[in-house]
This record gives C-alpha cells, structure tokens and sequence, in this order.
C-alpha cells in the first residue's frame, strides 16, 4: 500500500484508546478478513494485512508514540511497518488467534514449539514469620522448603545415559496436531508425546522420564531491617529448577511479623501504655521504661493526666528505605496503690484538708477495699 490509511481509522478506534481496546479492535478485524473465512479472496486478504500492518504499530507502546507524532513517515526508513507475507503475520500475532480461538487459528502451534524447549522454572513463595524485635536490626534466617529440580542424572531431559530423546514422528516435535474444521485450524495436544514433542525409548529411571525429582532444599536468606507484614524479598535462582535445561525461577519470602506483647506498630513508629505511679503524675519525675532496644529513662511532666502521650524519640522502628528510625509513643496511665501506710493515709488525709474537701467520706476503707 503506497499511501496508507490512517492506522487509528484502519482499526476503527479512538486515537485515545487503551492497549486493549486496540488489541481487541484487532481480533475483530481478523476474524472478519482472516484467509480462511475467505478463501481466494484477495480484497480481504489486504485487509487483513492492513489490520495487521496497523496493529503492529498502535500495539506496541514505543511505536505507537512515534506514530502519534509522526505519523507514517516515522517507519519509513524500515520502521517495522507491514508485512510481507500470511506467515509473517502469524508468527508476530498468532499468540492473538491462540487467545482468542482456544488453540490456534492459522499459525497458531509456534508456542507450543517453544515449550518443548528449554523453559524457566516456576517461581515459589515462602512465609517467613518473625519477632518485632527482628525489625529492629534484621537477622540472617534458615528456611526449608520442597520444590522440584532438574534431574542431575540426565540433565533434565528424562532420558538414560545411554538412551538418546526423538522428535516425535505424531507432531513433528510441535507438541500439538492440527486438525481444519470449516475456516477454524484448531490445535490439539499431540496424543502420543502427550504434548512434549519428544519421545524417549529409555526413560532415566531416578526420574522416571521426568526430567524432574523432588528436592528438600535448606538456604539462608537475609531479611533486612524495617520490614513489615506483607514484604516481599525476592532471592533470584531459588526457585523451581528450570525445565530441559532452563533457568530456574525465583523465590519470594513473604515476610509476617508476630504480635508484639506490649508494642503496637503503626509505620515505623510503636505505641504502647505506661504505668506510672499516681504521685509521680502529679509531682512529675524521671522512669524507665523498656524498648526493643533496652532501658531508657524518660521525663514524666508534672500534672501528667491519664491517656497524656508520651513520645521516646528515634527509638521505635528503622524505615526500610532509610536509616532513620521512627519514635515510641506511651499513653500514660495512672497507677493506684490497693493499699496505703499510716503515714500515707494521714498525709492524703492532710492534702484533702489543705483543698478544702470533707475527709469524712472514708478515705482509708477505699484504699482498705478488697479488689
């Protein structure tokens, strides 16, 4: 096509549209013109390159900014603009057909070509459960888990030694058979190799022609500080062993840390309630208190009332992204005596004088109270 249509008006969408408005614009127009549906027609068989031609631009992020801006002159230096041929057109999209017919519509066994190849292993997740006082400077952890590996024994390939694998004669070594039905090329696991592409006259027996055994696996793993419930470490190369020689994939240790019994965590910051004595809230003075951390001393202000918030500053939690700590905030509580000596009960009796209120009420029965 010398001079061709505006992409955006090939597919029939808005120039503001999604990734997935487009692709689905797409797999209406090749439906629609798809050679099989229109056998010997050549009006369609452009259309379906034009709509294919148009896809490769609008669907493809980076091509489609130049586009926007540019417009066709942007590949006309051999931008990856067109195709040549059907077989071209299948090889780029015929993940679209897969998708969407459920097995291939023209062209649609190249994936599955691919995976009889070498493939990444699976990734695996782990829960991991620690202390809050973990959080505090991290800690190098030993977990264990099951996964499954190559077999070292035939390398992965579920051969013996002295066994050899073959293309299997059923599919050619795709893993699928293709079979026609009306304008539809549908694709179906091949029933002889079971999909492997692949047939194997001596299976190794530690795997039993697998490629693959079961294996208890023990790492160390570092979980740093500032952590939180819900963090995700990601080790690379622990995961499920590849398969046919492929790379392994990763490990994910999901991180929960437990209940603390006297701190609540809120960010990087702790919260927690204090006892004082009820003297020391009214006179004010100096109590220790416990951290994640240790001991340390804090300044109770005079006439301190109950629920009050007292902040410790830069001993609560380190951030993960920083090294700054947050602070510890207690909710002061007054702290009252079950019981009090003659000498106490005379004094309170004398300050309840000085403020003018009636002793009479029976001060000390109430401190003589049973709880």
């Amino acid at each position: 096509m010398s001079n061709p249509r505006d992409y955006y008006e090939v597919l029939g969408v808005d120039r503001s549209a999604d990734a997935d408005t487009i692709k689905k614009a797409y797999r209406k127009l090749a439906m629609q013109f798809h050679p099989d549906k229109n056998p010997g027609n050549p009006e369609a068989e452009e259309k379906f390159k034009e709509a294919a031609a148009a896809y490769e631009i609008l669907g493809n992020a980076e091509k489609k900014a130049k586009y926007d801006r540019f417009g066709h002159q942007a590949f006309q230096q051999g931008g990856g603009q067109g195709f040549q041929n059907m077989d071209d057109i299948f090889s780029s999209f015929g993940d679209i057909f897969g998708d969407f017919f459920g097995g291939g519509m023209g062209g649609g066994g190249s994936r599955s070509r691919r995976s009889s190849g070498p493939r990444r292993g699976a990734d695996l997740r782990y829960m991991a459960e620690i202390d809050l006082k973990d959080v505090l400077n991290g800690l190098e952890k030993e977990i264990e888990f099951e996964t499954e590996d190559s077999c070292k024994n035939c390398s992965g390939t579920g051969a013996d030694k002295n066994s050899k694998v073959e293309t299997c004669g059923t599919c050619g070594g795709s893993g699928q058979v293709i079979a026609r039905q009306g304008f539809f090329t549908m694709a179906t696991t091949c029933p002889n190799c079971q999909g492997a592409g692949q047939s194997i006259k001596n299976p190794c027996k530690p795997c039993k022609g697998s490629g693959r055994v079961a294996l208890a696996r023990k790492i160390r793993v570092t979980i740093p500080p500032g952590v939180d419930t819900g963090t995700r470490l990601r080790v690379t190369g622990e995961g499920e062993g590849g398969l046919k020689g492929g790379p392994a994939g990763d490990l994910y240790v999901e991180v929960r840390v437990k209940d603390h019994e006297s701190f609540e965590r809120d960010g990087d910051h702790l919260a927690a309630s204090l006892n004082v004595d009820y003297v020391k809230m009214i006179l004010g003075g100096e109590v220790e208190v416990e951290t994640l951390s240790g001991k340390h001393k804090v300044q109770i202000p005079k006439g301190a009332q109950p629920g009050d918030a007292l902040k410790l500053s830069g001993q609560g939690l380190p951030s993960l992204r920083g090294s700054r700590r947050g602070d510890i905030y207690f909710e002061l509580q007054a702290k009252f005596p079950k019981k009090v000596t003659g000498d106490e009960e005379k004094l309170l009796k004398q300050i309840q004088q000085l403020k003018g209120e009636d002793s009479s009420s029976g001060l000390g029965s109430f401190f003589k109270r049973k709880p």
